[in-house]
């Protein structure tokens, strides 16, 4: 489905690449515009979706924006070291809005992404607000596990967190797919990793978490969190894999 490949831009520089579409708050001119459009695109390409016309707007604007985000609200309840470095944390967040989408498509990496274009253009005006939402961090992706442990359950909600400016009043989105809904405290344990996130990378993430913490009742082996913090066109993401505290 691809509309370029990665050999297409084989010749442009990563690194500037990607200073040059983050960095910039001021309008873009028609070959920054087609640059950016042709980055997204590459970037779509190996998730196998093609990043439609339609995108141009929002890509765009979320980013000149890219520097404007807000932190989804949490507590850290403590850490715990390997070798001198965290190796994970627990944290509590509390109960708030959040905009859903749910995608089933044949690969995880094209339900996350199919879902999160049709968020950023829920973000990017429409919406009945009629004006750009802001971005928060981190989008969750929700996993449900198959029965055997071996594989996701094709449906993946997709998550964004409504701005503190619109929790007690969220806009209501014009895309029916998309759904405001109230999530209660949640409680994780959380583990940083970078990269692309696919079902074989997070597979390896969930196995290794469960490695350092070893046997335990107390989290949910059914359902886990795949936190991003970085849009799809930047190339080396920050990501965390989240195991859910069962309720006590």
């Amino acid at each position: 489905m691809a509309l370029i490949s990665i050999e297409d831009l084989a010749e442009l520089d990563d690194e500037q690449l990607d200073d040059d579409i983050t960095d910039n708050s001021e309008p873009m001119d028609d070959e920054e515009q087609e640059r950016l459009y042709a980055h997204w695109q590459a970037v779509g390409s190996t998730h196998q979706v093609s990043v439609p016309q339609e995108m141009r707007g929002p890509i765009q604007e979320m980013t000149r924006r890219n520097q404007q985000q807000e932190q989804v609200p949490f507590a850290t309840i403590s850490q715990h070291e390997k070798l001198g470095e965290v190796a994970y944390e627990e944290r509590v967040y509390p109960p708030g809005k959040w905009a859903c989408i749910t995608k089933g498509e044949e690969l995880y990496e094209q339900s996350i992404s199919m879902g999160f274009m049709k968020l950023m253009r829920y973000i990017c005006k429409e919406n009945s607000a009629g004006r750009y939402l802001g971005m928060t961090i981190p989008i969750l992706n929700e996993i449900h596990m198959l029965e055997d442990g071996n594989g996701f359950v094709k449906d993946i909600v997709t998550a964004y967190y409504l701005p503190a400016e619109f929790q007690d009043n969220p806009p209501e989105p014009t895309d029916p797919d998309i759904t405001i809904g109230h999530r209660d405290t949640l409680r994780v344990v959380t583990r940083v990793f970078f990269g692309t996130t696919t079902e074989e990378t997070i597979m390896r993430q969930i196995n290794l978490l469960w490695e350092l913490l070893g046997n335990t009742d107390t989290l949910h082996r059914d359902v886990y969190m795949v936190a991003v913090y970085e849009n799809p066109g930047v190339s080396c993401r920050r990501n965390e894999i989240w195991f859910i505290r069962r309720d006590s």
